[in-house]
């Protein structure tokens, strides 16, 4: 009897933790949020082809990039770039309008674009912060960590890229090892790196180990992200990254950073016409560079403090450009990436609720096919929290079902119940609950919904103490996926010789 209750127990709490239940990304059954008519819509792209027109681009640094706008038709002067009319559209009709980026487990590969969306984790803090240790920078043991979490949790669909800086590994070198291990440690896919030539190669090289030359010149099996130097700028670190993974055929996330009233205006219409104009011009990049190169046009749209020049977060201003960057790229046909759970708190506190919750929801209901930041983001992006990681990733459990919608068939409707229950009753015991009452309704992990009584005798935790207890106890019981004997002493062997062929440097 002991025994039974014990497997009925596991099995609820394998429910619960989303195993068995979560998707390898999520294809939406429920409409977009369409925020501005075709007036509105048409004036905020005509003021992009204004922007690429008169204004242009520059992109510094990088005259290989230069003459490959030149040959291509553009007007180059110096380091700017202007694109006459007609360039860009014709140039980003063989983006593709999704596609696959392949996992090293087939079962974990995801579709980018289209009515699909992939979750990532947060991406490129400096800091890591747990409730135990505080705050202070990550090391390359946190990496690990995060990305054998982000393994863990069934609502996170993909593994990111940098999900914190391994502050004790060199420059130079650190890119290596985050590879390494989001190779080793998950089977989900994640992004390479960006910050000089020679790492995006590196990054590249990895994974033809890891997939074989043959199989990634016909498939993508990595995406990188990069992004623009707003207002209207790229550097030599971007368009060499985008050279590189487009140049062999892997996906380029381009994405313009964009602060209004800083990097661009304060109006929200003039900072989406900006971002359109930036990533419109980074994606016809990676198509003169290599026709149908996967890519995805980035939007990162944040109001400002007027008082101290502060990123904010959760505000109605970021989360209008998402609900319309999401028109935008749909009626360009071109797959999105935004932002996620996003916040300016310093702590997992109602602050970060609330500007999290805003900031994740009006993401996925406008349509953002990749959001990375979708969970552990903390601090404006300096901090990436252990229990901001796994509360974040329970409300993407919450998303996963709201983007399923709900059925209206004979179940769905609860055909019979209300024959069977009659006025004044109620549906505890009806066949028709004890049919459906596994699957009813979302059960966060992470949310005490039991009476105070119960609360109080378990120890009265609250929501920051039960996310450090989850992550502890998911690394504790951790288990690699196992990845070829053959294939991880060529990563090893490859990793060791370019780090013998260079000192280490520190910045």
């Amino acid at each position: 009897m002991r025994r039974g209750r014990t497997r009925r127990r596991q099995s609820r709490e394998k429910a619960r933790s989303g195993a068995n239940l979560a998707p390898a990304y999520i294809t939406r059954k429920i409409p977009y949020v369409d925020f501005l008519e075709e007036e509105a819509l048409l004036r905020i792209e005509q003021h992009a082809e204004h922007l690429l027109r008169d204004v242009g681009i520059e992109f510094r640094n990088d005259p290989v990039a230069l003459d490959l706008w030149r040959q291509a038709g553009a007007h180059v002067e110096g380091v700017r770039v202007r694109m006459p009319d007609g360039l860009v559209p014709q140039l980003c009709r063989t983006i593709p309008g999704q596609f696959v980026q392949h996992a090293r487990n087939p079962a974990r590969s995801v579709m980018i674009g289209g009515p699909h969306t992939v979750f990532a984790p947060a991406y490129g803090s400096p800091f890591i912060r747990d409730l135990e240790k505080g705050r202070r920078y990550g090391s390359l043991e946190d990496f690990r960590n995060l990305v054998k979490l982000t393994y863990s949790l069934p609502w996170l669909h993909h593994s990111g890229g940098v999900v914190v800086e391994p502050c004790d590994i060199a420059v130079n070198k650190r890119h290596l090892d985050m590879i390494y291990a989001h190779i080793r440690y998950t089977d989900k896919p994640f992004l390479g790196m960006i910050t000089a030539r020679d790492r995006a190669e590196d990054s590249v090289e990895m994974t033809r180990i890891l997939f074989g030359a043959e199989y990634l010149e016909e498939h993508c099996c990595l995406m990188a992200l990069v992004n623009a130097n707003s207002p209207l700028m790229f550097d030599k670190v971007a368009s060499e990254a985008m050279q590189v993974y487009a140049g062999a055929n892997q996906a380029i996330i381009a994405t313009p950073f964009i602060l209004g009233g800083a990097m661009g205006p304060v109006t929200t219409a003039g900072a989406l016409a900006q971002a359109l104009a930036e990533a419109l011009a980074a994606g016809a990049f990676t198509q003169i560079i290599r026709p149908g190169a996967p890519f995805v046009m980035g939007n990162f749209l944040s109001s400002m403090s007027m008082r101290s020049g502060a990123p904010t977060f959760g505000m109605p201003e970021p989360a209008m450009s998402s609900y319309v960057i999401g028109q935008l790229a749909r009626r360009q046909g071109i797959p999105l990436r935004c932002g996620g759970a996003l916040t300016a708190a310093k702590i997992c506190d109602a602050q970060a609720a609330y500007e999290s919750a805003d900031g994740l929801h009006s993401t996925v209901m406008g349509g953002a096919n990749y959001v990375l930041h979708a969970a552990g983001w903390l601090e404006g992006g300096l901090v990436m929290g252990y229990e901001k990681l796994v509360l974040d990733a329970d409300r993407l459990g919450a998303m996963h079902v709201l983007l399923e919608g709900f059925a209206t068939d004979d179940n769905g409707l609860a055909s019979g119940a209300h024959a069977e229950v009659g006025p004044g009753g109620h549906f505890m015991g009806c066949s028709h609950t004890m049919a459906n009452y596994e699957t009813a309704f979302f059960d966060a992990v992470l949310s005490d919904s039991e009476s105070f009584e119960k609360w109080q005798e378990a120890g009265g935790k609250d929501a920051q103490t039960r996310a450090y207890e989850r992550w502890n106890s998911m690394l504790a019981g951790y288990e690699e996926p196992g990845i070829r004997i053959e294939t991880d002493e060529a990563l090893l062997d490859f990793m060791a010789r370019k780090k013998a062929s260079s000192e280490d440097a520190w910045y």
